[in-house]
């Protein structure tokens, strides 16, 4: 009886620490996608956000007609393409936050897509502090995956295995 107990209180545990473990998704411009051609402000759009680390952000947007570019604060504001941190031109291009603290700039590469409005900065916001020393990551580490970040569809279906799994110890606990 007391193992059972013990038992639930982990898997109890585990469940409530789920919410903690994954990041939002985000899809850049909501239903809009990322483009050129709505009218969108991507600006007051990332302005209503709190983005985290482990949070995901997804630029949707039809593959071979548009790209996105991270790019630093200068070029972001001058709209240039030359020297880009990173380059994603997938159509659907899932970038994981991994530093706390940071401000990404994207834009997109196509030429007067960026001076048209099409770019966005995200401001993460600084990580909770946390009792446990935590390991810094080297200056020269890049911030983000490269673009072929495994997808938010593999995400989900890694949740899904950890919640299946959990059940399964659940049922053999009682």
């Amino acid at each position: 009886m007391a193992f059972s107990k013990t038992i639930s209180t982990i898997l109890i545990l585990l469940l409530a620490s789920c919410a903690v473990c994954f990041g939002a998704v985000y899809r850049v411009g909501d239903s809009v996608g990322w483009t050129d051609n709505a009218n969108f402000d991507y600006h007051s759009w990332s302005s209503t956000k709190q983005f985290h680390v482990g949070d995901v952000i997804v630029f949707k947007y039809s593959a071979g007609e548009d790209n996105v570019l991270r790019v630093n604060h200068k070029n972001f504001q001058t709209c240039n393409v030359t020297n880009p941190i990173r380059v994603a031109d997938s159509g659907n291009d899932n970038i994981t936050i991994r530093n706390p603290h940071s401000h990404l700039f994207f834009i997109s590469g196509i030429p007067g897509h960026c001076e048209a409005g099409q770019k966005v900065d995200i401001r993460v916001a600084p990580q909770a502090k946390s009792s446990t020393p935590t390991p810094s990551i080297p200056a020269s580490s890049p911030a983000l995956p490269p673009a072929s970040a495994p997808s938010a569809a593999s995400s989900l279906l890694s949740n899904v295995q950890l919640v299946v799994a959990m059940a399964v110890l659940g049922y053999f606990a009682f």
